[in-house]
């Protein structure tokens, strides 16, 4: 896991966690009305289940309004400044912030406006409705993929991720628009997870198209290690932050990680091993000849993966994955196969 010092405390000028104090304890904040954006995607539909299976009141928002939803979804946009009009109406006193764009990059300014202005307007509505209890889904990408990230990653490190991936870019500014609003706005009390990659038996994304190919790449001389997070383990962290109140930044991952070639050996699929500066000219002339949407940003993207402790996650937030990183995607692996990966 690593380790480092320090609770899971809000630091008003930065928004990382301050080191020397105690955890900080949850509010009682009484039986909670949850808000939750981005319902109907593959997190917003576990978590809206859980959360109405546990008896709590739930509403859900997104674009989209499935049929079957375990809850009420409407259809609304998170950049609509309506949106506390909805808090107030329903008398929410807690929102789950789920609504990002995960597989963007042809549109950067509709990316942005999405992530980080629909955020703002999350938490302003959020202060407008008097809503107490913000919880934001943030990412381990907005750490960076730097060279010199350390072994194991804390919530002490810094944010540094760079323009080149914008999703991880956007997650890093999302984090510090909300540590501005923290220091200026400490009643509405914020709890944001810096998630690893979600896997689960019906995951079907980006990340696990990397791993449905019949060969896995690898960066020459690196590991490309990856954390996972069992899907489940991801919804009962939230619920067990939103119902207990908590705040504070945490990581979210099993235990342990995998390389690309343990997680090869557990695929029973070969690894193409290339030097960087070769795949990234691979990746450049394939984009310039629009045979695939990576471009050689992804080097940096397989070769330098930061790795989350989840250590304050367990220790001071009190969840304790259930699945390790392997188990984790070896659940994925299973219902791949279930479904007709070879």
């Amino acid at each position: 896991m690593g380790a480092a010092a320090g609770g899971g405390r809000r630091d008003h000028v930065t928004g990382a966690p301050s080191v020397g104090e105690g955890p900080e304890a949850p509010r009682d904040l009484g039986m909670p009305r949850v808000l939750v954006t981005g319902a109907a995607g593959y997190l917003g539909r576990r978590l809206t289940a859980r959360l109405v299976a546990d008896g709590v009141h739930c509403l859900g928002t997104d674009l989209r309004v499935p049929s079957d939803a375990p809850c009420v979804v409407e259809r609304f946009d998170v950049r609509d400044p309506d949106l506390a009009l909805l808090l107030r109406h329903h008398r929410i006193t807690h929102v789950v912030h789920l609504a990002a764009v995960l597989e963007g990059g042809r549109d950067r300014a509709r990316d942005f406006d999405i992530d980080v202005n629909g955020t703002r307007n999350v938490v302003v509505s959020c202060l407008a409705a008097g809503v107490r209890h913000l919880t934001v889904a943030s990412s381990g990408a907005a750490y960076g993929y730097l060279p010199d990230n350390p072994s194991w990653i804390d919530e002490g490190d810094p944010l540094r991720a760079g323009e080149a991936f914008g999703y991880a870019y956007h997650k890093r500014l999302v984090e510090e628009l909300l540590a501005e609003f923290r220091g200026s706005h400490p009643e509405l009390g914020q709890l944001v997870f810096r998630i690893g990659t979600v896997v689960g038996a019906e995951t079907d994304n980006l990340i696990t198209a990397l791993f449905r190919r019949r060969w896995l790449l690898a960066v020459r001389g690196s590991e490309s290690p990856f954390v996972f997070a069992w899907d489940e383990d991801v919804v009962g962290a939230i619920v067990h932050g939103v119902t207990g109140a908590w705040t504070g930044i945490y990581n979210v991952a099993g235990n342990g990680r995998l390389t690309i070639r343990q997680i090869a050996r557990r695929l029973g699929k070969p690894v193409v091993s290339m030097p960087a500066g070769v795949l990234a000219g691979v990746l450049r002339l394939a984009r310039w000849l629009r045979l695939g949407r990576y471009g050689p940003e992804q080097v940096d993207f397989l070769r330098y993966r930061p790795v989350l402790s989840n250590r304050r996650l367990q220790e001071e937030f009190g969840y304790r994955p259930a699945k390790t990183s392997a188990e984790a995607f070896d659940t994925w692996v299973e219902g791949a196969r279930a479904r007709g990966m070879r």
